[in-house]
């Protein structure tokens, strides 16, 4: 890790905003330091994700995603339907259709924004034509798995099966992934951007933003851990960081967090030192509205 931060101390520049607020408070709020790409655009990622949704909330689940690891498989959600049912896109995105995809038979694919996708397989019908935009809702495919018909790869029954792929390439349960996310405008603004001490809406805000750019998959739970950190700290690099990405961070960390926040109010200085002018200034980023 990169020197962790001493404890108790404050740089100059919030030494005067440190009166009145509790000692804890503050160094909490330096334990749990954060940073951000202050509208950079970096390439390959998105600064507005797709709101996930589950599409298939009104058809049972015929195989759960711990029945499909139990056979071997890599994970998935089965939803029983009718040959022939539309299936609606659950994000926006962009279309890869995959014909006679091995046990699969034909997959579609959705490409979404910030680099998560995800994918309906045992199709009887595409609709869209590879590269095609789609909005969340749109209907991308037609529903199939009858057994032994064109496009129903191994499946043995009437089904969409349905799964999501992470940025590192890892299947993931698409309705844990969904669980964790907040809705469109659902994370509030937080005050830290008026009190300088952060707490649990402003480390959501900071989850979701890293979510959205940094390749964090954890929940938008408000406390901030190891992958939260390695996630920040891959953020930081566009702003000086060059220590490891460990997830513990220190002064090296803080000091690209406060150059982030110089670029919105804060004028103190790039000591690595969080405090509560450091803080407001980064809540400024995160009180954005693309970060909701």
């Amino acid at each position: 890790m990169d020197n962790l931060d001493p404890p108790g101390c404050c740089g100059a520049d919030d030494q005067a905003a440190t009166a009145g607020v509790g000692r804890r408070a503050v160094l909490l709020g330096a334990a749990l330091g954060t940073g951000a790409l202050a509208g950079l655009a970096v390439p390959g990622r998105a600064f507005a994700a797709p709101a996930i949704y589950n599409p298939f909330s009104g058809y049972p689940i015929t195989g759960t995603w711990q029945e499909h690891l139990n056979r071997g498989s890599l994970g998935g959600i089965d939803f029983a339907m009718s040959v022939g049912t539309r299936l609606p896109a659950c994000g926006a995105g962009t279309i890869q259709n995959i014909p006679y995809n091995g046990t699969g038979g034909h997959t579609v694919t959705i490409q979404h924004a910030d680099g998560y996708r995800s994918q309906y397989m045992h199709l009887s019908q595409f609709l869209l034509g590879n590269g095609a935009a789609v909005s969340s809702g749109t209907v991308v495919g037609l529903s199939g798995g009858a057994a032994g018909a064109p496009g129903s790869g191994s499946s043995t029954g009437p089904h969409v099966h349905w799964h999501m792929i992470n940025p590192a390439g890892v299947r993931i349960n698409p309705l844990t992934y969904v669980g964790q996310q907040p809705a469109p405008g659902g994370l509030p603004k937080t005050y830290t951007e008026y009190d300088g001490i952060p707490g649990t809406i402003f480390y959501q805000r900071m989850q979701n933003w890293l979510r959205l750019t940094a390749g964090y998959t954890g929940p938008i739970d408000g406390v901030p851990g190891p992958n939260t950190y390695a996630a920040l700290q891959r953020a930081m690099r566009a702003y000086g960081y060059t220590g490891p990405i460990d997830g513990q961070p220190g002064p090296n960390t803080w000091r690209a967090v406060q150059r982030l926040a110089s670029g919105h109010g804060y004028t103190g200085p790039i000591d690595g030192v969080m405090g509560p002018n450091s803080w407001r200034g980064f809540a400024r980023f995160l009180n954005q509205d693309r970060w909701n």
